[in-house]
């Protein structure tokens, strides 16, 4: 198995330090600093932009498994650098160019969000229940989801579009904003959030590679909470309970309309299938878990 992760930020970094424990891996970045992050990190990288380098090109002719954490623009029609970029090899492997790269693929993982589902009035939701939300960045995910599986029929290869939570971990969590003193604690009555550690993540990625899964999952911890109660845990660890910000009516508060919009969707999000076709076990199935590992770092 080769990896290939297209986009190894936050999340890719992690899906890549996994996948290296099953066989070669490369990720990608924008710029020379970005590699060196990587490279620190132990993950061999390639520079990508808007034309594919030969270094590229020959990451290309081995990846049998590739994964796109990159984002498409958040407008439409749908705007997806990732997919503009392999468009030609693609294009040149269906008219018969056995020796163009992705020869070699076997099966694309693509990370998407559960904020295509919409707002669901805070009930469960699954793989099944309809994509509506209305937010342009939601609807430019759902028509990512269907081009990259497109392009999957095209190659004759599986896709695991993969729909995530919240993502934290080390780094990029309410721990570290709690201690940099930069939390706020928006309150708005039956709000809740799913979650998913960066880790778990990783892992549930790497399963679905290795297994070949075609579809869609859910990939998010068990426990939708509200923000608050996340919040105030966090200052709970590192004894600073008195110090927790003051409670802000979500209906009056100064945020921005980025903001605003996420609270415009509520909804628990079910990650049972995963679980089931995955034989997938989280490690961190609550943000409590999750949050007390970090402080134990």
């Amino acid at each position: 198995m080769h990896t290939l992760v297209l986009g190894a930020g936050f999340s890719g970094q992690s899906i890549a330090i996994k996948a290296a424990e099953f066989g070669s891996v490369c990720g990608t970045r924008r710029s020379p600093e970005g590699l060196d992050e990587l490279g620190a990190m132990g993950v061999p990288g390639c520079l990508v932009d808007s034309s594919a380098s030969d270094m590229l090109l020959e990451q290309l002719a081995r990846v049998t498994h590739l994964v796109v954490c990159v984002a498409p623009a958040r407008q439409q029609p749908l705007q997806d650098p990732m997919l503009d970029l392999l468009r030609p090899w693609v294009d040149a492997l269906s008219q018969g160019g056995k020796q163009t790269p992705l020869r070699s693929l076997e099966w694309i993982g693509y990370l998407s969000t559960i904020g295509v589902y919409g707002d669901h009035g805070g009930h469960w939701v699954t793989e099944d229940t309809p994509c509506t939300s209305m937010q342009p960045r939601s609807l430019a995910r759902r028509d990512a989801e269907q081009a990259w599986q497109a392009l999957g029929g095209e190659l004759s290869v599986p896709v695991s579009v993969l729909r995530l939570s919240g993502i934290y971990g080390p780094g990029r969590n309410a721990v570290k904003d709690a201690m940099a003193g930069r939390a706020r604690m928006l309150i708005k009555p039956d709000q809740v959030f799913n979650r998913i550690h960066v880790q778990d993540l990783a892992t549930a990625t790497m399963k679905a590679a290795s297994t070949g899964f075609d579809g869609i999952l859910n990939i998010t911890d068990d426990e939708p909470a509200p923000p608050q109660d996340v919040i105030r845990y966090a200052h709970r660890l590192i004894g600073k309970s008195d110090s927790e910000p003051e409670a802000q009516d979500f209906a009056t508060a100064d945020i921005t309309p980025m903001a605003r919009s996420f609270y415009s969707e509520n909804k628990r999000v079910s990650n049972e299938r995963s679980k089931k076709v995955l034989d997938m076990e989280y490690r961190y199935p609550t943000y409590k878990q999750g949050l007390d590992s970090i402080v134990e770092l």
